[in-house]
């Protein structure tokens, strides 16, 4: 068998190592001429660190980037309503790891060269168009190269040529309003030094977290700041590099002053911000067409809240990998693959619209919009509890069923 994969980007990049340790062929065609380290943080869930850990990269990811202790979520004067304990803290066996996106991709790509050698990772490749037929996928590229394989994966992104291909009418990505600057400062460490921080509400918030360490004990942070305009005004195309200005939003967070952090300073010493529209897509009836599938984002963009948007991905990548080792037909296993994955991330599209664990920012500022004086009066700890524990059951990563899972890796083919 031999995989085509359309797309050098985090889930691409899974899916490969994954298939290599199945002992089945594949070919990965990235679109950009290099890859390079590109993007702000990311946090590496438990169940998606499950997964890179059993490609043998653990300890790879976790010196790249900061093993997160604890999430917390605050009110816009800085008052804490939940806090968590994370990855090992909370009783998963997996770490969960914030990390800068481009340490991450650079961590796959140099195992994938590794493993699978560089002819086999081909660069300035442009997925153009496909044809099939019952033994297999021709998939062209703008370079004018072509590839044969028994399926094409299109990991290509929120942009991806193939779903356009079989939904040409589906239209630009959906904007809801949200507007997102992003960063990285050099900071003081703050709270346990490895702490996640949500901050404000659905219209005004804040997010914060540590992403590498500094030889002089200060931290490369990271952050998110969000604000909600009318999504009936025109809005440009989505894009990670495109640069933002900190007066178009440092006056919505001057006051945000708390005794744990100087939100206005750290804005202020970015080396530079980017700004995007937040944007998702709806979920399609299907992401598989006879030999070729969707994966990623794709087949399901996300909004960054909840921190689970590259870590979807990996999971879609060693599902894929695993029905493409244990399941005969190549367009079989494409189906099965979907069966498990669809169902899971268009329900996960549908929690992280309604806020996902981010909700507990909107109760608190609903039941005490100018603060409160003990938490406890005004949200209940089982109250917020529930909340966390519902997202975890949706999102796959509920410590006891993550644990107790069998695992993803499959089984090595004969040679």
């Amino acid at each position: 068998m031999r995989v085509l994969i359309a797309g050098g980007g985090i889930g691409g990049l899974t899916l490969a190592l994954s298939l290599h340790q199945a002992g089945i062929d594949c070919a990965v065609f990235e679109q950009a001429p290099e890859i390079r380290p590109l993007g702000v943080g990311i946090n590496v869930l438990p169940h998606a660190m499950r997964e890179l850990t059993e490609l043998g990269l653990q300890e790879r990811v976790a010196a790249a980037g900061i093993v997160t202790q604890e999430l917390a979520y605050a009110n816009r004067f800085g008052q804490m309503i939940w806090s968590e304990p994370r990855g090992r803290h909370a009783g998963y066996a997996w770490p969960q790891v914030s990390i800068h996106r481009g340490r991450l991709h650079m961590v796959l790509l140099e195992a994938a060269r590794e493993r699978l050698g560089d002819a086999r990772i081909h660069l300035g490749a442009q997925l153009e168009g496909f044809d099939q037929d019952d033994r297999g996928v021709t998939a062209r590229f703008a370079n004018r190269a072509t590839a044969r394989g028994d399926v094409l994966v299109a990991a290509d992104g929120i942009h991806s040529m193939a779903r356009g291909h079989f939904y040409p009418d589906e239209g630009p990505p959906l904007w809801d309003g949200a507007i997102l600057w992003r960063a990285t400062s050099i900071a003081d460490p703050f709270l346990t030094g490895a702490t996640m921080v949500g901050a404000g509400n659905r219209d005004v918030k804040f997010v914060v977290y540590p992403i590498a360490d500094l030889p002089d004990g200060r931290k490369l942070t990271n952050w998110i700041a969000e604000i909600r305009v009318d999504p009936n005004q025109a809005w440009k195309r989505e894009d990670w590099n495109r640069p933002g200005r900190i007066e178009d939003f440092i006056g919505t967070f001057d006051s945000w002053r708390f005794d744990w952090l100087d939100i206005p300073a750290l804005i202020r010493s970015a080396e530079a911000v980017y700004e995007f529209p937040m944007v998702d897509r709806n979920p399609l009836p299907r992401w598989t067409h006879g030999r070729v599938t969707l994966l990623g984002d794709a087949a399901h963009p996300l909004y960054p809240i909840g921190s689970n948007g590259a870590s979807q991905g990996i999971l879609d990548a060693r599902t894929l990998a695993l029905k493409l080792a244990t399941v005969a037909d190549p367009a079989a296993a494409l189906e099965a693959y979907e069966a498990v994955r669809r169902p899971a991330t268009a329900a996960l599209l549908e929690a992280t619209r309604g806020d996902g664990p981010d909700v507990v920012l909107d109760m608190a500022e609903a039941r005490a919009p100018e603060g409160f004086t003990d938490i406890e009066a005004i949200f209940p700890m089982a109250e917020r509890a529930e909340v966390a524990a519902h997202y975890k059951r949706l999102a796959g990563f509920e410590p006891a069923t993550l644990n107790a899972r069998p695992s993803l890796s499959p089984p090595r083919r004969a040679a």
